[in-house]
């Protein structure tokens, strides 16, 4: 049996985009990837989950780093808010060896895109977030604490082609 899953073209992805594809936009190397990524959340095919870590971390960043987040305009991202809930689940990653205690932010950012629901994260960050050990890691965590697995890719592979 061929199953096919029909994704209906009006349904927006929940998409956690964390601080380094901010900061992408402004890199050679991910210049292009990131802004295509921005521009199809400007034009609603994703909704941005925010949460208050990115705030913080965004609000360290330079100007036009700052730009991105708040030239996008109204409707187009819904904010979440720590709670303990995840920061349990961000201190199970460090506690599980998924990450170092000096990952911590990066914990976070998995916790609050698991505990949203999102659809999917999008990252730059390869070291710690898009790595093949790292997402089995948090998945197992997550599946292990009752959560579901989490989608991790960069925006290239979320953008339209």
């Amino acid at each position: 049996m061929n199953l096919k899953r029909i994704q209906d073209p009006k349904k927006r992805l929940r998409v956690y985009a964390d601080t380094s594809v901010f900061g992408g936009c402004f890199d050679q190397e991910f210049s292009h990837n990131s802004e295509r990524f921005f521009e199809e959340v400007r034009n609603g095919r994703h909704i941005l989950i925010i949460s208050d870590l990115l705030l913080l971390e965004i609000d360290d960043a330079p100007a036009q780093v700052k730009a991105i987040l708040t030239d996008l305009p109204h409707g187009c991202t819904e904010l979440v808010a720590t709670t303990d809930e995840v920061a349990l689940l961000r201190s199970a990653y460090i506690e599980a060896g998924v990450l170092p205690p000096s990952a911590m932010r990066d914990a976070g950012h998995i916790a609050f895109a698991t505990i949203s629901e999102v659809d999917i994260l999008v990252s730059w960050n390869f070291k710690h977030i898009v790595h093949f050990e790292k997402i089995r890691g948090f998945n197992a965590v997550n599946l292990l604490r009752g959560y579901r697995p989490i989608e991790i890719r960069t925006p290239t592979e979320v953008t339209a082609p």
